[in-house]
């Protein structure tokens, strides 16, 4: 059974922007496990708060893609086959694009915290410590990502990443996959250093088919049954 999650009590100001921004961070981290749900009046009652400002950021994040409605909560969606070919296909459409600008505009202390979440994922698959691995995976993208000067370009990678939760949960806890994913991070950083955008667009479209092809040969049930649910174990919270 999934353990309960716990939010932190809320403070003054536009209250469902915190509630938002507390689930879109529990979803991030995967600590939402598939299948469990998220109840408005629970949250409302564990953060001392009307169940209104609960139900309106549960209602974005299901318009944002991030959750679905049931009939007794919100909980993640379920992917299909389909679903995350379509996902792989946008990433190889954006994320390229989006790794040359970094290229151009990542500074120094982008690069230096870069190279501290590469060294991170390093120790990381080591040591065996999918976790860990997963903190350091996230922090790689999110410095780059947020290096990128098209808001919306940036934006929208940031949005499928998060529904492609637990696909990246899922290659990301299989140590041989990090072996595979620490190299493609390093190629991609060296890129950066040299700030050179046409390497750093090639060498995240071979990052992408790579994810893209590790996650297929480890959910052989997906290329059989496109219409079942996806079964991830939960992992651990960060």
């Amino acid at each position: 059974m999934a353990e309960p999650i716990e939010f932190k009590q809320v403070g003054e100001g536009n209250l469902r922007a915190q509630v938002y921004q507390q689930v879109r961070l529990t979803i991030q981290r995967g600590e939402l496990a598939p299948g469990q749900k998220l109840v408005d009046v629970d949250i409302a009652a564990q953060l001392g708060i009307s169940r209104m400002p609960v139900r309106d950021a549960l209602m974005q994040l299901v318009h944002e893609g991030y959750l679905v409605g049931t009939t007794r909560g919100f909980t993640l969606p379920t992917l299909t086959a389909t679903d995350i070919a379509n996902i792989f296909e946008v990433r190889r459409l954006l994320e390229p694009r989006a790794a040359a600008h970094a290229a151009r505009t990542l500074d120094a202390a982008g690069l230096k915290t870069l190279a501290a979440a590469l060294q991170e994922a390093e120790a990381a698959a080591v040591a065996g410590d999918a976790a860990r691995f997963f903190q350091a995976n996230s922090a790689f993208r999110n410095c780059w990502l947020g290096a990128v000067e098209n808001d919306r370009l940036s934006q929208t990678i940031a949005r499928f990443a998060d529904h492609v939760l637990v696909v990246r949960l899922k290659t990301l806890s299989h140590q041989p996959t990090q072996a595979v994913i620490v190299a493609g991070m390093r190629a991609i950083y060296e890129a950066f250093v040299k700030r050179d955008a046409v390497a750093a667009y090639d060498r995240m479209t071979h990052f992408i088919q790579n994810a893209e092809e590790r996650f297929m040969k480890l959910s052989p049930t997906l290329q059989q049954f496109d219409d079942e649910a996806v079964g991830i174990p939960r992992q651990g919270k960060s």
